[in-house]
């Protein structure tokens, strides 16, 4: 495949490095028009080579009047236009040094080439590491299977074991009664039978050996995956639900766990019942050095440890804390407000089903801190773990609880270490198992929650709910931000574009995260791209505005989710592009041409940029959208005449064909003949305009064209 095509197949971030290639001097139009020539030609040799280069020089501006006579045929005015205003440019920069030309040309393939190579390399990494972990799901899963057919192949041996034991006992018996009989066995006769007797004693004795040697296998089998459930699947789980919490890749597997949890308790369950078995068989016949009653006491321990040890490992937190208003936003709770949370225990049993009995408790166990708030739990905060019925798991749910501060008596105003969204605090949940003697206290913790007492603190809590989540994964480190550490750039911005992609269908793209990266570092950011981010330059004021980089993305966030999920969704939005950037983009475009970007200096503002910019606010969002607000936008022209001086979408797309599936079409009302001559005079005042300007150009000489 061509490399331009390999190209256009790649992911958004990659496409973005390739546009980053391409300028004015040499523009990107040309680089596709005639990608399959210039990808023909070797321009490390023409860059070595003046009299070669000139000669590629010429090639290129003669393909490039064949595009333009395919417009002509086409009559493609814009795309015309464009070509001519290519040549002229290329002619004015190169006619004299066609060799830098044809150093810019090789240079941009090789790096393209490099893009696609990194491409490649993530895509692999990414494949290889779906891989290996479905090699390693695999590799549990065979382990599981081990265990599980070791159980059976017990099972089986015991009771043969059984069956042998019983036959022992009978054949025992009635060759007792029969020695005492008058006409009984012969003496050779009985010396053949008890040959037999003593040679079942000894197959006896083997067989307790071995079931006796299978059952320690079967528990250390069940030991091995029980260690990889407990110290690194579940560890992963949390992580990824973690990840999750924040706005990455939704958190998954948790059945899958539950089914790895729930066989290892079978097969122990199963193990202690033929521990029991095993019992009854060694009161019947006893013997010295005998392996049931040497060994049958350390099983059992060995067996009820791992029980317990799996038990008090399975009850999670299937959903963390969280608001119902503000479902992409959970470990945020607003006092007076209902929040919900899920758990889940791991080990579906079925005699576990109404056992279990979890309380909830607000900050148990967490040292005195000085200055932090306390809080009381109102609703009900026991519940009862049941088998839900979508899918069978153990589960207790939530769903109203509420949070009250508990006020100190003569207290003012808070005084504490820490602001009010700084505070971490946990939710805590205990249950207790009791059943055949058997009694368990069971636990887990939430993720650390941010308390807040309004809405307006919601931004600031989720800024701690993200620097807390991407840094550590301790649960009860709620002191942490008396010393908050710095995280890497990188690190971020993968954060920052889950907060887009999470809600919207597009994250954030490398030129976009590279204009947030110079918001907070500055020229750090070129200087170094791991530059490390303090909390306080996240959550604290930018030094030209007034409120915090957290508080403004967030603002972002809601104008996207309130006025602009579509066209942000369609792409019509660059978005993160500065003044300066936008400028640069916009110079020598086709009068007309503007972007959309978000404002820097305004907290609920979106900018449409072309010669000058014109904000639009919430406020005016709120009233009517976007893209009607371009459709009939208007400003005043030369004889007083109002004109839209919006035509074109970045970098060349008419405003109708970009927004034009977002109208309301009100206008649509008009009687249909109206219609289409309104549609034709606004096709002829534009064909005016783009040839008034192609006319003013062409009158300046900018270019000369080759007959």
């Amino acid at each position: 495949m061509a490399q331009w095509c390999q190209l256009k197949l790649l992911e958004s971030k990659y496409q973005e490095q390739v546009h980053q290639l391409y300028d004015d001097s040499f523009p990107m139009d040309i680089r596709q028009y005639l990608s399959k020539w210039i990808e023909s030609i070797d321009w490390d040799n023409v860059a070595v080579d003046k009299s070669l280069a000139t000669v590629r020089f010429n090639d290129l501006l003669a393909h490039l009047d064949d595009q333009h006579s395919r417009f002509a045929l086409e009559k493609d005015l814009l795309r015309q236009h464009n070509i001519r205003k290519f040549k002229g440019n290329l002619q004015d920069c190169f006619q004299q040094d066609p060799v830098h030309l044809a150093m810019i040309i090789s240079r941009n393939l090789k790096e393209e080439r490099r893009i696609l190579a990194a491409a490649k390399s993530i895509e692999t990494d990414r494949e290889n590491t779906q891989t290996s972990m479905v090699l390693e799901k695999q590799t549990l899963d065979n382990k599981v299977k081990d265990m599980k057919n070791k159980v059976q192949v017990t099972d089986q041996n015991i009771k043969s074991l059984e069956y042998l034991q019983d036959e022992y006992d009978f054949k025992e018996n009635t060759l007792k009664n029969r020695e005492h009989e008058m006409n009984g066995l012969t003496p050779k006769q009985l010396e053949h039978e008890k040959l037999q007797i003593v040679e079942m004693c000894f197959k006896l004795k083997f067989k307790r050996v071995e079931v006796v040697g299978q059952l320690a296998e079967v528990l250390n089998v069940a030991e091995a995956v029980q260690s990889d459930l407990i110290s690194e699947e579940l560890p992963e789980w949390k992580k990824r639900q973690q990840s999750s919490c924040i706005g990455g890749p939704p958190n998954a597997c948790l059945d899958q766990l539950q089914n790895w949890f729930t066989a290892v308790a079978e097969s122990l369950q199963q193990v202690r019942q033929q521990l029991k078995e095993l019992q009854e068989l060694e009161q019947k016949y006893t013997y010295d050095n005998d392996p049931i009653k040497q060994q049958k006491g350390f099983l059992e321990g060995r067996a009820l440890a791992l029980f317990r040890n799996l038990l008090e490992h399975s009850l999670v937190v299937e959903r963390q804390p969280c608001m119902p208003t503000h479902p992409q936003r959970p470990l945020v709770l607003q006092t007076k407000m209902l929040f919900t949370v899920k758990l889940r225990f791991l080990v579906k049993l079925p005699e576990f089903n109404y056992q279990l009995k979890v309380k909830a408790l607000f900050d148990k166990d967490v040292t005195e801190k000085k200055g932090f708030r306390k809080f009381n739990i109102l609703g009900t905060n026991t519940k009862v773990m049941t088998m839900e019925e979508s899918n069978g798991s153990l589960a207790a749910e939530f769903r109203y609880l509420k949070l009250q501060e508990q006020r100190v008596t003569g207290r003012g105003k808070k005084e504490g270490p820490l602001i009010v969204t700084e505070e971490l605090h946990c939710i805590c949940f205990e249950s207790e198992l009791r059943q055949s003697g058997l009694e368990i206290k069971l636990g887990t913790i939430s993720l650390p929650i941010v308390v807040i007492s309004n809405c307006n603190q919601l931004p600031s809590g989720w800024a701690s709910i993200l620097w807390y989540n991407m840094l550590t994964s301790e649960p009860q480190d709620l002191e942490f931000f008396l010393n908050p550490p710095a995280v890497s750039w990188g690190q971020l911005s993968e954060v920052l574009s889950w907060q887009f992609s999470s809600v919207t269908k597009r994250g954030l793209n490398d030129e976009q995260l590279g204009m947030l990266a110079d918001k907070l570092l500055g020229q750090k950011a070129q200087r170094n791209p791991e530059g490390l981010i303090s909390w306080t330059m996240f959550g604290a004021s930018l030094s030209e505005k007034r409120f915090p980089f957290c508080q403004w993305i967030e603002d972002i966030l809601d104008l996207i989710k309130k006025h602009l999920l579509s066209l942000w969704n369609d792409g019509c939005i660059l978005g993160f592009v500065s003044k300066e950037r936008a400028k640069t983009m916009l110079t020598g475009k086709c009068p007309g041409t503007f972007l959309l970007r978000f404002s820097e200096s305004s907290r609920d503002g979106h900018t449409c940029a072309r010669t000058h910019t014109v904000p639009y606010t919430k406020k005016k969002l709120s009233v009517i959208s976007l893209p009607e607000i371009i459709r009939n936008y208007k400003v005043m022209a030369a004889g007083n005449i109002p004109e839209n001086p919006l035509c074109f979408l970045y970098p060349d797309i008419p405003k109708d064909e970009a927004f034009g599936k977002f109208y309301t079409r009100a206008s649509e009302g008009k009687q249909p003949q109206q219609r289409q001559q309104q549609e034709q005079r606004q096709q002829q005042e534009k064909q005016q305009r783009q040839q008034q300007h192609w006319e003013r150009l062409h009158s300046l000489d900018k270019w000369t064209w080759e007959e």
